[in-house]
């Protein structure tokens, strides 16, 4: 299966990547399905055959999918090292309908879509795409397999002195179950092994639905993400008589107002802008019809950062939220006041400990946000409290916003990596397990407090803290049944800016 006399400029470094990734790609490896699981012992198995020796599983503790990492060394003389990560698992393909037993097998998949498409009229820029040969689609090839391929085609043709450690991981589609356990993992095996790791490149990939030129890029960080909650208590009232409550859903519907799109949210870093918040849930906690106006509301929202922390984000929230109820105060002719989950837990008595709250975190028929809506209304019930008010949490696993430091590496890597036709932004546009293994502004103390899940549904460490950057394949409709990668650049660009940036970043010593 090995090529002979690989050279980082031949045609075999191509063939290379692309057999690999087409490979990778015929495994279903669906968060959360058995196979996902099985993916890691396959891909350990097929890493000896392509002939690297220190190859190895950890298993992730406490998952009840008994899912592993993979990791592989290629060990120099020189304790220097770079890691290289991706994850394997991928979004369900039942999207593909008819086409779903071509689902992995990219080649014959581009000539039935071709067909399909041809017939449906449905998306003019994927049948071209597809008919010019420079698309491959597939469920996973594109997001992120190919990246995976690249960076095990590069380490292969590497011949340097330095180190190279490739790290794979499973669920970064649902939780990053894999790179929050493998990220506190490489600092263990950087002692262990007597390495120091000056850069992590991870090789997850970008949608650009132009030219490509939004695609070809290094980023410099990643956005982060926290799921902001709001927790919202009335004052029950018949409908005839509505001036006797506080409606729940009229409260929430004012924080709804004032935080969709909010500026102040929006964050900006030179001439990028992390998306403003936008609402993903708003529902009253009734169970069924009556005429007495909902007690409770649950809503949730969907905020990037750049730089801002948990703190920060849940600073900035408060005083919207206070803007808000300014205005819902004086409709309703009532004060209502706006509180932390961490300030509404500490009026919770003592003697009260918080009772059944364990159970309720790991409700495993419930996902996070859910399970945040109940404890808030576990917490509530015990404070002694009584409505209206508005309690502000996080309802999910942070992902740290974390952003390259150091301005010499960063200018060494944007030379390189313009030499080969790619621009550098300063942040991934996507969610990404950059956040769990860079270099993060803030801490997530403050983040921990405020949400009620932390330490029973989940546990997370601060970020590991290494110089991180992304630099990944490029295609289009990702997690969509047209999915599709653009091979030439995945292929022949990728693992030859990957080996440059490999090399420049050990010459800089």
């Amino acid at each position: 299966m090995q090529f002979s006399n690989m050279t980082r400029n031949s045609p075999e470094l191509s063939a290379r990547a692309c057999e690999i990734a087409l490979e990778l790609t015929s495994w279903p490896s669906v968060t959360g399905t058995p196979e996902e699981a099985i993916f890691s012992e396959r891909l350990m198995i097929y890493l000896k055959e392509l002939g690297f020796a220190d190859v190895w599983k950890e298993t992730i503790a406490n998952d009840d999918r008994g899912r592993s990492n993979v990791f592989v060394l290629k060990r120099g003389k020189s304790p220097r090292a770079i890691v290289l990560a991706g994850h394997f698992d991928t979004v369900p393909f039942s999207d593909y309908g008819d086409l779903v037993p071509l689902a992995l097998n990219p080649v014959a998949l581009r000539e039935a879509m071709i067909a399909k498409l041809k017939v449906s009229g449905e998306n003019a820029l994927a049948l071209a795409d597809l008919k010019s040969g420079d698309f491959l689609p597939g469920r996973g090839l594109l997001d992120m397999k190919s990246g995976l391929a690249a960076g095990l085609a590069a380490m292969e043709a590497y011949e340097g002195g330095d180190s190279l450690l490739l790290v794979a991981t499973p669920d970064e589609e649902d939780r990053s179950a894999g790179m929050r356990a493998a990220a506190p993992l490489v600092a263990e095996i950087e002692k262990a092994r007597g390495l120091h790791v000056e850069l992590v490149i991870n090789l997850d990939a970008i949608s650009d639905q132009g030219d490509g030129s939004a695609g070809r890029v290094a980023a410099m960080g990643s956005i982060g993400k926290q799921l902001l909650t709001a927790f919202v208590v009335g004052k029950e009232a018949h409908a005839c008589h509505p001036r006797d409550g506080a409606n729940s859903a009229y409260i929430a519907a004012e924080l709804i107002t004032e935080f969709e799109l909010a500026p102040e949210l929006a964050e900006r870093s030179g001439d990028e802008i992390a998306a403003p918040p936008t609402a993903l849930y708003l529902k009253d906690l009734k169970s069924g019809y009556n005429v007495t106006t909902p007690a409770q509301t649950f809503v949730y929202w969907n905020t990037l950062q750049h730089k801002r922390g948990g703190a920060e984000v849940l600073g900035i929230s408060i005083k919207l939220a206070e803007r808000a109820m300014v205005r819902a105060s004086k409709k309703l002719n009532r004060n209502i006041p706006v509180l932390t989950y961490a300030g509404l837990k500490a009026l919770v008595p003592q003697s009260s400990r918080m009772e059944n709250a364990d159970a309720l975190a790991l409700r495993a028929d419930l996902d996070l946000p859910e399970r945040t809506k109940l404890l808030m209304q576990h917490a509530w019930s015990l404070s002694g409290l009584s409505g209206p008010a508005v309690v502000l949490g996080f309802g999910s696993i942070p992902y740290s916003a974390v952003s390259l430091k150091s301005q010499t590496l960063a200018d060494v890597i944007t030379e390189t990596v313009k030499s080969h036709g790619l621009a550098t932004v300063g942040y991934f546009p996507g969610i990404s397990d950059m956040s769990f293994v860079g270099e993060a502004t803030g801490h997530i103390a403050s983040t921990a407090e405020n949400t009620p899940v932390w330490g029973t549904s989940f546990t997370l460490t601060e970020p590991a803290g290494y110089p991180c950057i992304n630099i990944g394949p490029w295609g289009r409709d990702y997690h969509h049944w047209l999915e599709r990668l653009h091979a030439p650049y995945a292929f022949e660009t990728l693992p030859k800016v990957l080996l440059a940036v490999i090399d420049a970043v050990f010459k800089r010593g």
